[in-house]
């Protein structure tokens, strides 16, 4: 089982080489960018040249770029969204365009995955928002981006009725889609939606890579594994059970601390090296 951390963990931040060491000190062996440009400014050639000289010199791996779901992400504050499955066209080709931006990261590094939104989390959707015939639209041309680069679409759950495990299900089969597009399953969005373990299970066939974190069932938290609700040693043995082998990519919140973060998911990481292990 290899592991990773999402730069989800220094969002606020504007990412730099130091971020990288920090993780590649602390036993984590490859990272997800979090394609947000006041965090890592996708658009320029200067950053991305950048990042591919951090992740040589931390011999750091590039798992997946998670497509862009804001402007901006600074002092806590979310700036303006972007959505996949806004039924405003001019809305939703921002969002499919800047998905193509931060796909230039891939041209210069080698990486495996795409990790995309469906929509929006219920609570944050306006009116105009998680529209089903928007989605396969963004599917469609999620897709024509991502083939040609040789990557994998990897669609994560998030609580939206468009992105359960089943729904996202229906959604490829009844749009043919490739046998390079699957599911990101995200731990603790789908334990928001109910059933955890059910949700593994259901996802098992189209299941292509993780996201780590825990909550206490209210809140979209992105608490480290061990630190909320999430029934851990049950959900470690239904990935053994349904064959998972890669990667498990945490994306924790660094909160007010995020060298403690760190600290603490490392701790986490050996917990679930032992509980993959049977």
């Amino acid at each position: 089982m290899h592991f990773g951390i999402s730069t989800h963990l220094f969002h606020s931040d504007r990412l730099d080489r130091a971020h990288l060491v920090e993780v590649a000190a602390r036993g984590f062996e490859a990272i997800e960018i979090f394609a947000t440009r006041s965090h890592f400014d996708y658009r320029s050639p200067v950053a991305i040249d950048s990042l591919a000289e951090w992740l040589d010199d931390t011999r750091l791996k590039l798992h997946a770029i998670h497509a862009p779901i804001t402007d901006s992400y600074i002092d806590g504050k979310w700036g303006q969204s972007f959505s996949t499955a806004w039924n405003v066209a001019d809305q939703r080709a921002r969002a499919i365009e800047e998905t193509y931006a931060a796909l230039e990261i891939a041209q210069k590094i080698e990486t495996s995955f795409l990790v995309a939104h469906l929509g929006t989390p219920t609570a944050y959707a306006s009116d105009q928002d998680n529209n089903p015939e928007a989605a396969a639209k963004s599917l469609a041309e999620l897709q024509a981006l991502t083939q040609p680069l040789g990557l994998q679409l990897a669609l994560e759950v998030i609580p939206n009725p468009l992105s359960t495990a089943t729904a996202l299900i229906r959604l490829l089969e009844e749009n043919a889609a490739s046998p390079h597009v699957g599911i990101c399953l995200d731990f603790g969005h789908a334990f928001l939606g109910g059933d955890l373990i059910k949700e593994i299970e259901i996802a098992s066939g189209y299941l292509l890579t993780t996201h780590l974190h825990d909550n206490l069932g209210t809140c979209d938290d992105h608490l480290v594994p061990f630190e909320g609700r999430i029934d851990w040693p049950t959900a470690m043995m239904t990935m053994r059970k349904v064959g998972y082998g890669g990667t498990l990519m945490f994306e924790v919140s660094g909160g007010d601390d995020w060298h403690d973060a760190l600290r603490r998911a490392a701790h986490a990481r050996a917990r679930l090296t032992q509980l993959s292990q049977g």
